[in-house]
């Protein structure tokens, strides 16, 4: 399973970093989140579909 962000249509809202920070990271830079790998690890996997669901702009695309 993984995840990516759509930099297109993240706006910064950062809901999903503030919601699982041990998969989302955050840019010191512009404060853009980010997945340092996309594969989701399975003790994450449920959070991240929240996340991801739970996201304004759906820019959080996950693939089984």
């Amino acid at each position: 399973m993984d995840a990516t962000i759509s930099a297109e249509r993240f706006q910064g809202h950062a809901l999903c970093a503030a919601a699982v920070p041990d998969f989302f990271e955050l840019s010191d830079d512009d404060g853009h989140s980010s997945v340092a790998s996309s594969q989701i690890p399975e003790n994450l996997r449920e959070a991240v579909r929240m996340a991801a669901a739970n996201c304004p702009e759906r820019a959080i695309t996950i693939s089984e």
